[in-house]
């Protein structure tokens, strides 16, 4: 936020007590300057008490006089107290109570078509515990019977941005440390515009060893052909000759 704590009440005083051009209170309060004009014409914010913004450590007074002296000097806000306690939190992120009884289908999805993602990565996109991701990994979650997996996209409990960068940090990881990726598993670890883009045909992986004797290696791969093979010994079949006698009788 960056605007003072009451906002019309601090324009109040300032137009009150300064010398301020109705523009620098303007941009300072988060307000049209028209309004600010109104506020000093008595026809906006009728019967609303100033606030003192120097009171309420929000404002220093030599902010005021630089901005008296210069109007085109903009006033910086020194502490806003309405965002206390607002820094950044760290841990699970929270779910609204209406949707927290879509994490376990959620969580479900996950493990299922990202294995690759860490616990704690889970944990950070659902805002779910570790030890209910173990209770969906093993199957042992109380309703694990009635779980189907449904993509925490689509129940609005995380962005398509966050998951995406879930998984591709997920790929990082599982480079630096060396292991292989099937296909299936590469395709996985991409952006979902990018895994809806490749081609499902199948692939053939190793090359094709073991297959040399249906015929589909190089020539030079090919068993050698024995030479001299004896016909007779497959046919059984009796000499041209003693055929031509039969035919004279």
């Amino acid at each position: 936020m960056n605007k003072p704590l009451m906002a019309k009440a601090t324009a109040v005083w300032l137009v009150d007590n300064t010398t301020l051009s109705f523009k620098q209170i303007g941009d300072f309060c988060g307000m049209h300057e028209l309004e600010v004009q109104g506020i000093a014409d008595g026809d906006v914010a009728v019967g609303v008490k100033g606030f003192d913004p120097i009171a309420s450590n929000q404002l220093d007074q030599i902010e005021i006089d630089k901005g008296q002296k210069d109007p085109r000097y903009k006033l910086r806000l020194k502490h806003n107290p309405a965002a206390d306690g607002e820094e950044k939190r760290r841990g699970p992120r929270y779910t609204p109570l209406s949707k927290r009884q879509d994490r376990p289908a959620a969580i479900l999805w996950l493990v299922k078509f990202h294995p690759e993602l860490a616990d704690a990565q889970i944990s950070k996109l659902v805002g779910t515990t570790k030890p209910t991701i173990a209770s969906i990994r093993e199957r042992t979650h109380w309703n694990i019977q009635n779980i189907q997996p449904i993509d925490p996209v689509a129940l609005g409990l995380c962005r398509q941005s966050e998951l995406d960068s879930a998984v591709q940090k997920a790929a990082k990881r599982k480079a630096s440390e060396g292991g292989a990726m099937t296909d299936d598993e590469r395709r996985k670890l991409l952006s979902t515009e990018t895994s809806l883009a490749m081609s499902d045909e199948p692939r053939l992986s190793g090359g094709l060893a073991g297959l040399e004797g249906f015929g589909l290696t190089k020539d030079e791969d090919k068993p050698a052909v024995e030479e001299n093979l004896d016909a007779d010994s497959f046919f059984n079949l009796p000499a041209a000759d003693e055929h031509d006698e039969d035919e004279d009788h």
